[in-house]
């Protein structure tokens, strides 16, 4: 048994460093849940969410039963979409009775990153802290944002609590800020929530790598700074030793050790569990299935046949020697968290 699945909260939360396998071990526990018996809302608040694509079902921002798994529901929270419905909430009481060109000013208003930000923090906060939200399921798992996405967000409810109570808040404009004061019990609730670890696990996730456990070490600290307290802490794709046969994986098993065995204390302090390399892409039931199973790897899957469209891309390094010759040009880097954009651009540049 992992640690991490030991005694299961009420709600888990998934953090790390993007492309470390978040998602896949959101979406595996979730699955392990609901093949328990249990009721499970998984919860994606990630921008650029894969969660529908992992389990072939068109999710979106609605609440959304995945067919293959009874008990489990899914959701992924849309910022466009949940301020979108922030906006047409204050609108519509005053649609009727004002101007059309103060409805205009009204919308422009509100259609600020302010607006964004608070949208998507009230539907989070409302899984959270509002029993009445989630009161079908037994567990909720939140798959979170990169690092720093996740950092805000988390601050997000003491910061609005702070605000109100220090008596800052005027529920009475109709701009962004409007409506805070009457969510006031909703805030102090979710930051009970996130500060009590009966109640709340929150799980570090991180590879074998040097820069990732930086990360999440990093993250040890800024959250015990808003009196939230990581509980555990995953290292998912690691390569076994007797998976390390040729020069290559012995290479890189050597590098994992050396990583491991230099993390900070405090994050070596954690309860670690540790989740070995599989041999298959993380999309579809068994794969989530065998993701924690500590028996078995299933077979590796048959790769995809092209479809003989590929295009053919011209070297990066001509590209850049072309902007070189020229003196003037831009290269862009760009691809899902993990990736390794950062390595390459540093490698040209």
């Amino acid at each position: 048994m992992f640690n991490f699945l030991a005694d299961a909260p009420r709600h888990f939360f998934f953090t790390g460093k993007g492309g470390v396998g978040k998602t896949s071990i959101a979406c595996a526990t979730a699955v392990r849940l609901a093949r328990q018996g249990k009721r499970v809302l998984l919860v994606s608040t990630d921008p650029a969410s894969n969660v529908a694509q992992v389990f072939g079902v068109a999710i979106g921002n609605k609440v959304t039963q995945i067919p293959a798994v009874p008990g489990l529901a899914a959701l992924e929270i849309n910022p466009d979409q949940a301020a979108a419905a922030y906006r047409d909430k204050i609108l519509e009481p005053v649609r009727a009775i004002l101007p059309i060109k103060e409805i205009e000013a009204i919308t422009e208003q509100l259609s600020g990153s302010c607006t964004t930000e608070i949208a998507s923090f009230n539907e989070f906060t409302d899984l959270l802290a509002d029993p009445e939200m989630t009161r079908d399921y037994d567990h909720v798992i939140f798959d979170t944002a990169p690092t720093g996405h996740t950092i805000r967000l988390l601050q997000l409810p003491g910061s609005w609590t702070s605000y109100l109570d220090n008596g800052k808040g005027d529920a009475s404009c109709l701009g962004p800020m409007s409506g805070l004061e009457k969510n006031r019990a909703t805030y102090r609730a979710a930051v009970q929530a996130l500060t009590d670890p009966t109640r709340t696990r929150l799980v570090l996730i991180a590879r074998a790598q040097q820069s990732t456990l930086r990360e999440v070490a990093r993250t040890l600290e800024e959250l015990a700074e808003l009196d939230i307290h990581a509980t555990n802490l995953v290292v998912n794709g690691q390569l076994s030793a007797s998976a390390a046969t040729d020069d290559l994986s012995r290479a890189i098993h050597a590098r994992e050790q050396t990583a491991l065995s230099g993390m900070p204390a405090a994050l070596a302090a954690l309860p670690r569990d540790t989740i070995e390399l599989k041999s298959v892409n993380m999309v579809g039931l068994d794969a989530l299935e065998s993701l924690l199973d500590e028996r078995v790897d299933v077979a590796a899957a048959e790769e995809p046949q092209t479809s003989g469209n590929d295009v053919t891309m011209p070297r990066l390094a001509a590209l850049v020697d072309e902007l070189a010759q020229a003196d003037h040009g831009l290269v862009m880097a760009m691809g899902k968290g993990g990736v390794g954009k950062t390595t390459l651009v540093s490698i040209r540049a």
